[in-house]
């Protein structure tokens, strides 16, 4: 019994040493390097003394996740005086973000994860319940990063449609 105990409390120890700690305001924005629309590297660090709306969807090209770019896009002049700039994030790769930045006009950079490594040090890339079965995919979060590289601001509850009225609420 008392070897059965230490097992679980072992098995315990190494599963939460597996996952990164959630990221909470204040904390230091983690670094992270992905290919963009087209094909060219994008990390964190090259935005340092910027600001960065750092926003995370779950797939191109689909109602929500239209209509959530689509915000960001009509409110893009505004967010960029007020010294934004906006990096979107998803698992679909650079010819889909090319795809999706061409049809709907976005302004501003899509970066293809779909290695899932910047999701995975975000902590955007969780288990969801679709029809009754467990899957994994993209939680719709966005990070306000400020010129420091910390976070400033973690946007859980996303409205696809006033995405940008939330984000200037958090300034």
């Amino acid at each position: 019994m008392k070897a059965f105990i230490q097992s679980i409390i072992l098995a315990l120890f190494l599963l939460s040493c597996s996952r990164p700690a959630k990221l909470k305001v204040g904390d230091a924005a983690p670094n992270f390097s992905g290919k963009d629309q087209d094909g060219k590297t994008v990390t964190l660090s090259s935005f340092k003394g910027k600001k960065v709306i750092l926003y995370f969807y779950p797939k191109d090209n689909t109602p929500g996740c239209t209509k959530e770019a689509c915000n960001l896009r009509d409110n893009y002049d505004l967010l960029q005086k007020e010294g934004y700039t906006v990096l979107g994030v998803s698992a679909d790769d650079e010819a889909s973000h090319k795809t999706f930045k061409r049809l709907h006009a976005l302004p501003f950079t899509l970066i293809a994860d779909v290695d899932k490594s910047i999701h995975e040090k975000y902590g955007t890339w969780v288990e969801k319940e679709r029809d009754g079965k467990k899957l994994m995919g993209t939680s719709r979060i966005t990070f306000i990063i400020d010129e420091r590289g910390n976070i400033s601001e973690i946007i859980n509850d996303v409205t696809p449609g006033a995405h940008t009225e939330q984000i200037r609420k958090a300034f």
